[in-house]
C-alpha cells in the first residue's frame, strides 16, 4: 500500500526539461522527495514520476499551454521511486537556453489540503471519462 509523502513549506522542487520532456536539471528537493538520484532523473522523461491517478487530459492541457509560451499551473499527483506518492502545486513555463533551444522549467511547492481534494475529485471524473472512451 502506497503512502503519501508530505511536502513542507520550505520544499521547492525544481526541474528543467528539453522540448521533448527529457529531464536536463533536477534540484536536491526533487531528488529527496521522489527518491531518485540526479543521475537517475537526468536523461529520462519527466513522466517517469507521473502517478497512474493523473488523467492524460491534465498533461495534454499542460503541454498545449506551455508550447504556446504561456504559464501553466495546476495540482499534480506524482509517484516516488518506491511507489509512494506526493502532491504538488506545479507551475510550468517555457524558456530558451543561450543557443535558442526550447526548454521547460517546473517549480513545485506544497499544495493546500483543499487543493488536493479538489484536484483528486476533478481527476477522478476525468479518469472515468477516459475509461469510457478507451
Amino acid at each position: 500500500m502506497s503512502k503519501e509523502i508530505l511536502l513542507d513549506k520550505k520544499t521547492m522542487i525544481v526541474s528543467e526539461t528539453n522540448k521533448k520532456g527529457i529531464i536536463i536539471y533536477a534540484n536536491e528537493d526533487f531528488c529527496k522527495i521522489s527518491g531518485y538520484t540526479k543521475d537517475e532523473l537526468i536523461g529520462n522523461p519527466h513522466n517517469m514520476v507521473r502517478h497512474k491517478d493523473m488523467p492524460k487530459k491534465a498533461f495534454k492541457d499542460l503541454w498545449n499551454t506551455v508550447e504556446k509560451n504561456m504559464t501553466w499551473n495546476g495540482i499534480v499527483k506524482n509517484k516516488t521511486k518506491n511507489g509512494d506518492y506526493y502532491w504538488v502545486n506545479a507551475t510550468v513555463f517555457s524558456s530558451e537556453d543561450g543557443l535558442g533551444n526550447k526548454r521547460y522549467i517546473s517549480v513545485r511547492v506544497q499544495p493546500t489540503d483543499d487543493e488536493k481534494i479538489l484536484a483528486q475529485n476533478s481527476y477522478n471524473e476525468l479518469l472515468k471519462e477516459e475509461n469510457v472512451f478507451n
